[in-house]
């Protein structure tokens, strides 16, 4: 007697998540070249985080907004409803930026279709999380000069909203660079 197999829910949820994870990664390589500053310095720093706030404010978001270079803060903002661990969370972000030269969302996708983590790349989890929020900031010819973050929506949504404000910086055009409808 023959035996059907059928893919259990879970199976078929896993499978489409990493399918969604696949186009994800694909869209961020994307984003990470389009999003390239000709120069960056302390008064762009300053422009992104204010386009990032007035962005939160507007649509009424409760985020923390960091602009840093490795060792430099240079725009910092914590809107009504943020909490404490929300400040962890973006330096957390931004050192995977640092660490991995990619943005922390990649970083967490990639990871988890090879189903690892940082702490198995040796990393701990107080210093390093691979959760979507923070971006690379690079400048032609100089490479990775600083980070972006964003923390206080789900993973996807802080990734999401550096990237429209990195594209309305850089006059580049959102809908073409947008992850596609949440999965």
């Amino acid at each position: 007697m023959a035996t059907e197999t059928k893919a259990s829910a879970t199976d078929v949820g896993a499978q489409r998540v990493r399918l969604d994870g696949q186009s994800d990664l694909a869209r961020i390589a994307l984003q990470e070249r389009q999003l390239v500053f000709s120069a960056f310095d302390e008064e762009t720093a300053w422009r992104i985080g204010n386009r990032l706030r007035t962005l939160a404010t507007e649509r009424g978001l409760s985020v923390v907004i960091d602009v840093r270079r490795l060792a430099q803060q240079l725009f910092y903002a914590a809107l009504p409803g943020t909490t404490s661990d929300n400040p962890e969370w973006v330096r957390r972000k931004s050192n995977v930026v640092f660490r991995f030269h990619r943005s922390s969302y990649a970083v967490g996708l990639d990871l988890d279709q090879k189903q690892s983590s940082v702490e198995a790349r040796g990393l701990p989890t107080a210093d390093y999380a691979s959760h979507g929020g923070s971006f690379p900031i690079r400048v032609q010819n100089a490479g990775l000069v600083a980070a972006v973050a964003v923390s206080g929506l789900p993973q996807r949504a802080d990734h999401e909203l550096v990237v429209e404000a990195l594209c309305a910086e850089l006059k580049q055009d959102y809908e073409s660079l947008r992850l596609s409808s949440a999965p």
